[in-house]
């Protein structure tokens, strides 16, 4: 069902200053700027959301694939990490190193804190996390010439697009499940990994290791899934509002495909015709999954 991944929806207290970082720091461009209409705050079933003001930004290589930016009030509660959904942006980098450098030197809005390192499974992988400017997680990574294993599309300038949305939950085997039978990806057996930045915010050892699998929507995206410590809670979320942090992730999906019998799909909100951008006249729809996480669908045309 799902076909590719189209734009993460950040949620950010200072929009101002979310837009100067990402374009100053991340060389991205701004594609479009203006309000959150009525009509689309229905359709995400956030009422609250309607006027806020909103950005979308791209890298200047990669204009098929968008960082949304909405202004919304903080909300208490939440941290990167330490609740259940969309936890992480994962974007392409051509040198995470000398990145991480820049960060350093002062002045950034990204503050490094996990410092790059070559992937135990491939040294040829380099990767880096950074919070930005609204507390948001971050990874930036190198890919080889040739990609990794899942994702075969590198970088094509100094910071590139998303190509990794983290997922966490309380839950390997219902995230599996959902990403598998209901979204049709073929998702990969769960393996054990260290995952630093997670070890850290829940004060757990640094043995420790995460239960990780891979939904990968080939040749340019994945979705990670991250079992979560059972510190991690669900993501607190004012009623009639857009869930804190990254509030969702659009993606492509051909809405003909019909999951398995039986198995209805979990719609907060059922498609239909969009006439605003970026949908222009496509149909739309809001999807809960199996860790409450957002997924807003666009028809194929």
């Amino acid at each position: 069902m799902l076909r590719s991944l189209r734009m993460v929806t950040l949620c950010v207290p200072d929009i101002v200053a979310a837009v100067r970082a990402y374009v100053d720091w991340l060389g991205y461009q701004v594609r479009s700027e203006g309000t959150v209409s009525e009509g689309l705050a229905a359709l995400w079933e956030a009422p609250l959301a309607a006027g806020s003001r909103t950005a979308s930004l791209c890298s200047p290589a990669s204009p098929e694939t968008a960082l949304r930016l909405i202004e919304r009030p903080p909300t208490p509660g939440y941290a990167a990490l330490m609740t259940y959904g969309w936890n992480a942006n994962e974007i392409l980098a051509e040198d995470p190193v000398a990145l991480a450098a820049r960060f350093a030197a002062g002045g950034s809005p990204f503050r490094v804190i996990g410092p790059p390192e070559a992937l135990a499974s491939n040294p040829a992988i380099i990767a880096m996390q950074a919070t930005g400017p609204a507390g948001e997680l971050n990874y930036f990574t190198r890919l080889p010439p040739g990609g990794g294993t899942f994702v075969k599309t590198p970088a094509r300038c100094a910071v590139d697009r998303t190509f990794i949305v983290v997922l966490g939950g309380p839950s390997m085997s219902a995230m599996q499940t959902f990403y598998r039978d209901q979204m049709g990806l073929a998702v990969t057996p769960a393996y054990d990994s260290p995952v630093g930045v997670l070890q850290d915010a829940h004060g757990l050892p640094r043995d420790n290791t995460t239960p990780i699998a891979l939904a990968p929507l080939p040749p340019s995206y994945a979705i990670e899934l991250d079992q979560y410590p059972s510190s991690a809670v669900p993501r607190p979320r004012r009623r009639g509002d857009l869930p804190p942090g990254i509030a969702m992730v659009t993606f492509v999906a051909d809405l003909t495909a019909a999951p398995h019998e039986g198995q209805a799909l979990p719609w907060r909100v059922a498609p239909a015709p969009c006439d605003e951008p970026p949908y222009d006249g496509r149909w739309v729809g809001l999807l809960r999954g199996a860790a409450q996480e957002w997924l807003e669908i666009i028809a194929e045309r």
